[in-house]
């Protein structure tokens, strides 16, 4: 499987690192951190030499019961962010995240190479035409509701069913678009419980089916910290661990806090099928 970034071709027969840059004050695990050019600038260019493949850049933090921002303020924050690293670092391939067109099609504009949507199209009825507009890579992931209400959408008939066909009813609409690179997320943490979220890791090679690449984003999530009773602060040694798992059931693509430590997973599950 392949996806086509900026005329780069991405082969994940190799798995790769997605990795995070939240420039948002409010993010579970780093809010607020890089608030600096020089901040910003550092992280990056230490997960680039650490070996990520993509830098995703969020200026609305996700977490349940965020905060709402505007478009005006999310993209206030991240336009400039795009410049600062691509002045710096021009090869670097920018996923933007985002659940909304406009910001979608000025950050592509501004240099940025896919889109990172937590609501595959379903926030915002102009994404999927933006995307085939775009022709850039599109990332959708699983998710009910919004950030301030997915804690309470977790009632499901059959789980695992239940998102394979939210995915293969998004990507048709994708399809019938002429959207080609499509990346699956199914949304660790978002309208799902603690419980839930070990259901789908424990059946996430199901996902291969769909044909399309995997990201899997478990990094310090509560997932982790609740069952070790312990912080996000405190939660890498869990992150690999599970990493480790969803490597061996097929993800494509780790987005992770940690690139270092994911790059090892990687190296060392790999190091299996030698």
């Amino acid at each position: 499987m392949t996806i086509n970034c900026k005329g780069q071709l991405i082969d994940f027969s190799s798995p790769k690192v997605m990795g995070i840059l939240n420039i948002t004050p409010d993010s579970f695990y780093d809010g607020g951190l890089h608030n600096s050019k020089k901040a910003i600038l550092k992280h990056v260019e230490q997960m680039l030499n650490e070996g990520a493949t993509f830098i995703d850049v969020g200026a609305y933090s996700s977490r349940p019961n965020a905060d709402y921002i505007s478009e005006d303020e999310e993209l206030k924050r991240i336009l400039p962010v795009i410049d600062l690293i691509l002045k710096v670092f021009p090869k670097t391939l920018i996923s933007i995240d985002t659940f909304r067109s406009n910001i979608a099609q000025k950050c592509i504009k501004a240099g940025a190479a896919l889109i990172n949507d937590i609501s595959a199209g379903k926030l915002d009825d102009n994404m999927l035409q933006t995307i085939a507009h775009l022709k850039v890579p599109y990332i959708m992931m699983h998710m009910r509701g919004t950030p301030q209400t997915m804690k309470q959408e977790t009632n499901y008939n059959n789980m695992v069913s239940d998102i394979l066909f939210y995915f293969s009813e998004r990507i048709a609409a994708a399809k019938a678009l002429g959207i080609i690179d499509v990346i699956i997320d199914p949304g660790f943490g978002f309208s799902k419980t603690t419980e839930q979220n070990y259901e789908l890791l424990n059946k996430l090679e199901l996902f291969k089916m769909i044909e399309k690449p995997l990201l899997v984003g478990v990094s310090r999530k509560s997932m982790i910290y609740k069952i070790l009773d312990t912080s996000a602060k405190e939660a890498l040694n869990g992150t690999s661990a599970l990493n480790t798992i969803a490597l061996q059931k097929g993800a494509s693509i780790l987005r992770v806090h940690d690139v270092k430590e994911a790059m090892e997973c990687i190296k060392l599950v790999e190091s299996l099928h030698d």
